[in-house]
């Protein structure tokens, strides 16, 4: 995955000219002209655009790009407006960040991989048939929750929400929506996603395997001696606190916060143990060696 991560970012800096400048646009447009055929006509008049193995060998190659072009929500046209234009808003921030090489090759794998899987599932005994580009637009969406976490959208036009809970949500529905197709021994729709998801976990390799390197960094630094002696030692010196009367005390000239309680009180980290200084003397003071 690393070696592909990193063959993805050097061929999109090798090749600045590669890619389609606002791919999204041409893949709009197609949808909205798929949705108006629908509507002008019986969907078998939009059924040569389906992906489908067995007419794909018989030569009917264009099949291979034009499934992508399949509404998604045919059915209700307020729906069909506001997915067509979300998609199009986040694939137009998505080819801004990276540039149009990165995006086309990202969106292109996504659908590469789709017909992957279609054919596997078809020579395995399916039927292999994919209608409309759902998962490619969930890698997307997926990709753009990793770019932009902290971006708020307004959910149903009125609910402020982060795009990384949508991003948890959506990766939940994916893995229930994978689990129950294999359950019910739907191999298109359990391998479909995960397939078509792969690109996202090429081109997000370095970011995932960091984001659990510092995960296990964290938990390694909470149950770390250092750490745990710390805490042993608040402890300690919270009961002897309660025990003297005062909860610090400057290691230099004596007082404590009992006596001048605006006086600020700081722990040494250069020194050996764990002692306290006054502001005085936190920067003023011979350093303990043991």
């Amino acid at each position: 995955m690393k070696k592909l991560n990193s063959a993805v970012d050097r061929f999109a800096y090798n090749h600045p000219r590669f890619g389609i400048p606002n791919l999204m646009k041409y893949v709009v447009a197609g949808n909205v002209i798929a949705f108006l055929l629908l509507q002008f006509s019986s969907s078998a008049a939009v059924s040569f655009l389906a992906f489908a193995p067995h007419y794909v060998l018989r030569g009917e190659i264009w099949r291979l790009v034009t499934f992508i072009f399949l509404p998604a929500n045919a059915g209700n046209v307020f729906s069909l407006i506001l997915s067509l234009y979300f998609y199009y808003w986040i694939g137009n921030l998505l080819e801004r960040e990276w540039g149009t090489p990165k995006f086309t090759l990202y969106y292109l794998s996504g659908m590469v991989l789709s017909v992957l899987t279609g054919f596997i599932v078809y020579f395995t005994g399916g039927g292999g048939i994919i209608y409309g580009a759902s998962y490619i637009n969930l890698s997307m969406f997926f990709a753009f929750a990793v770019l932009y976490p902290d971006l708020q959208i307004l959910l149903f036009f009125i609910i402020p929400v982060k795009v990384k809970w949508l991003a948890w949500v959506d990766a939940a529905l994916f893995a229930v929506s994978v689990i129950s197709s294999a359950f019910q021994l739907n191999l298109l729709g359990a391998l479909l996603p995960l397939v078509a998801m792969l690109n996202f976990f090429v081109f997000f390799w370095t970011e995932i395997t960091g984001a659990i390197s510092r995960q296990r960094g964290y938990a390694a630094h909470a149950n770390s001696h250092r750490t745990v002696q710390f805490k042993s030692a608040a402890k300690k010196q919270e009961k002897k606190a309660k025990e003297q009367g005062y909860h610090h005390k400057c290691s230099v000239c004596g007082r404590t916060d009992a006596e001048y309680p605006n006086l600020q009180f700081r722990y040494c980290s250069r020194c050996a143990g764990y002692h306290c200084f006054c502001e005085d003397h936190i920067f003023n003071h011979e350093h303990f060696t043991s």
